[in-house]
């Protein structure tokens, strides 16, 4: 078997957008128009009405290419998290590799048996009971009957759904209906494995299920492209990452540098440009790196965030927030002071320096990232708004110091015999 898995070569797609479909036509319509088709030319022609080109439906202006010449390779075994924003390409594809749609340009060679994982619950037949439809999607995902009947009992309890397997599929509730179908597809064993966004299905516990699950599939050294927005299963599960954006490769490599990179992405906005307005971020960075890195730290290290901070107009008064986010956009920290606590009854133009000094992280091993946002008035009263780039946390730590928790502080714990006694025993414990 060739060392490759997945080789792409200027792989595009072009989808025509706003185009109105034309109504079926009869056989007594087509020779009607075909008849009428040279007196239509001819009034035409001596009317001047002839139509350009370019005014025909599906020409380059109704056209939108959702990939734009995308090339890598992906050798056996390798994990990749595909990442980037809504509309990036990301699903296109997925969708190219599993030849669910042909490439409008290049190709891409798939060198194994592909299982594709890209919309959970396509397949199900909403009469069907929920046995059936194992057989049924199980069948749609190429799995042999004997194959399906073989792990069914495994598949049913994967989706905890035992006591209702043999009711209409249209009785399950919304997340019944999902963990069933992510446990069929989920139980596929084909050398090269293709998902798509299937993570986020169920409550947070079945969540957990799936990543032990995808954990397992890449253990055993299959082929795997994960596309998801959940970066803590990125970073987990996968070793390297392609970045996507606009329909182009904008990053292959390093899932961490991939994770930094993507930061940077989905730090542009230009609604917050557009209102802050001569004020700018320049220089943000963590514990002395920027953007383009992936700052490490152990889970027990001091932190400090900074940046320049350029005024280009007069500030009456305002608001300075360090932010830290996990890896799915909740906020962890959302600290602020104002211009009035530092010093300024009014911020001055020029360029300030900013920093942010945490004594001791207590942030669980993971991934996060830290911005700052200024909210203020300009002295003729109006208000702007700016954030600044994001910059990635990868905390490390060791595995009897991991914690379940995002936040994992330095306790001290004790244990104390419940006595009158003047003696007691005590045991202290610092992790």
């Amino acid at each position: 078997m060739s060392e490759v898995a997945i080789r792409v070569e200027g792989v595009s797609k072009q989808y025509r957008i706003g185009i109105r479909r034309e109504k079926y036509k009869t056989l007594r319509d087509s020779l009607v128009e075909t008849a009428a088709a040279p007196f239509r030319r001819m009034n035409d022609m001596f009317r001047g009405n002839g139509k350009k080109s370019d005014d025909r439906p599906g020409s380059e202006t109704d056209s939108f290419w959702a990939l734009k010449d995308v090339s890598f390779e992906i050798k056996c075994g390798e994990v990749v998290g595909v990442i980037g924003r809504n509309g990036a390409g990301k699903s296109t594809l997925l969708k190219v590799l599993s030849r669910i749609t042909e490439p409008t340009e290049g190709f891409a060679e798939i060198h194994g048996r592909v299982g594709a994982l890209l919309e959970v619950g396509t397949g199900f037949h909403q009469e069907l009971t929920g046995r059936e439809n194992v057989f049924l999607n199980g069948a749609i995902l190429g799995m042999r009957r004997e194959e399906i009947a073989r792990k069914f009992d495994e598949i049913v309890e994967f989706a905890e759904v035992g006591k209702f397997i043999d009711t209409p599929v249209k009785r399950y509730s919304s997340g019944m209906h999902l963990r069933l179908a992510f446990s069929v597809a989920a139980h596929l064993e084909p050398e090269i494995l293709l998902v798509d966004e299937v993570l986020a299905v169920g409550d947070v516990a079945f969540q957990k299920k799936c990543v032990g699950k995808m954990e397992d599939v890449a253990s055993q050294g299959r082929t795997v492209l994960f596309v998801s927005h959940n970066l803590a299963a990125i970073k987990e599960l996968c070793q390297t990452s392609v970045v996507m954006n606009n329909g182009q490769l904008d990053y292959r490599g390093p899932v961490v540098q991939g994770l930094a990179h993507y930061g940077q992405l989905i730090a542009a906005n230009p609604k917050s440009e557009e209102m802050g307005r001569g004020t700018h971020w320049h220089r943000v960075r963590v514990n002395g790196l920027g953007s383009g890195f992936a700052t490490t730290l152990n889970n027990n290290d001091p932190l400090f965030a900074e940046a320049e901070f350029n005024v280009n107009q007069e500030i009456s008064h305002g608001y300075f927030f360090c932010i830290i986010n996990d890896a799915t956009g909740n906020q962890l920290v959302h600290q602020r002071t104002d211009t009035r606590a530092l010093g300024y009854e009014t911020l001055p133009t020029g360029t300030y320096n900013l920093c942010a000094d945490f004594p001791t992280l207590w942030l669980a091993p993971g991934v996060y990232t830290v911005h700052f946002k200024f909210v203020g008035n300009k002295v003729d009263g109006t208000q702007q708004s700016l954030l600044s780039e994001r910059l990635l946390l990868d905390v490390i730590g060791k595995e009897t110091a991991i914690s379940r928790s995002l936040l994992a502080p330095p306790l001290r714990w004790t244990v104390e015999p419940k006595s009158a006694s003047t003696e007691t025993a005590e045991i202290s414990v610092f992790q």
